[in-house]
């Protein structure tokens, strides 16, 4: 008998004529499994989601987005942002003179990505029951770096990029992407339980809604 046998057999033993535990349950929610929120609920809720997370949010028109990101850059004081490679125009288009758009091509060190004073992204999708943002590298996202390093990230969702859950988000998503998933600033906490922000990633995120 190996030692393997030796300790499955007291195992049975200790167990004897335990009840069989019962079934587990696979009733999980799945992406076909709506919420039955209304759109302004669900952009509500996300909004909600965001602020508890401690993050920024700007509510406006798809046609205000420049508008918007304009006035989040003048009153964080920003000079200098990364913008990756899909950014659409029109989110640029009122920019105050004072601020420079940095390219990402060639990629920018993580040097010069910390000298920069924020970056502005699109995403992939934005999920509302957990005030989530997923990035997957795609056009106007940029590669992981840019999420990661500077201080400050600005984030612009549009409402047909929102869903209610997890299971729905992840229909939308390609999982050989690389994925990044924010919920909130960069936060951690020690043993107790002092929260510090920034810790590996931005101390501070705001996000620009579009409905």
């Amino acid at each position: 008998m190996s030692a393997r046998d030796e300790v499955l057999g007291r195992v049975r033993t200790a167990l004897g004529d335990a009840a069989v535990p019962p079934p587990v349950r696979r009733d999980y929610r799945t992406a076909d499994h709506g919420s039955g929120m209304a759109p302004a609920e669900l952009l509500d809720l996300l909004v909600d989601r965001l602020v508890d997370y401690r993050a920024l949010v700007r509510r406006g028109p798809a046609a205000e987005a420049g508008a918007m990101v304009a006035a989040a850059l003048q009153e964080r004081g920003a000079r200098r942002v990364a913008v990756p490679d899909g950014v659409p125009p029109a989110w640029l288009d009122r920019l105050p003179e004072r601020v420079e758009p940095v390219g990402d091509r060639p990629p920018l060190t993580a040097a010069a990505l910390d000298g920069l004073d924020g970056v502005l992204t699109g995403c992939a999708v934005a999920i509302a029951e957990t005030g989530t943002i997923v990035l997957d590298a795609g056009p106007g996202q940029g590669r992981r770096a840019l999420s990661l390093v500077p201080d400050y990230r600005l984030v612009v969702v549009t409402a047909d990029q929102v869903v209610a859950t997890v299971p729905q988000a992840l229909a939308r998503l390609d999982p050989v992407r690389p994925l990044t998933w924010i919920s909130g600033p960069s936060a951690t906490s020690d043993i107790e339980l002092n929260r510090v922000e920034g810790v590996h990633g931005p101390r501070t995120l705001e996000v620009v809604l579009c409905s």
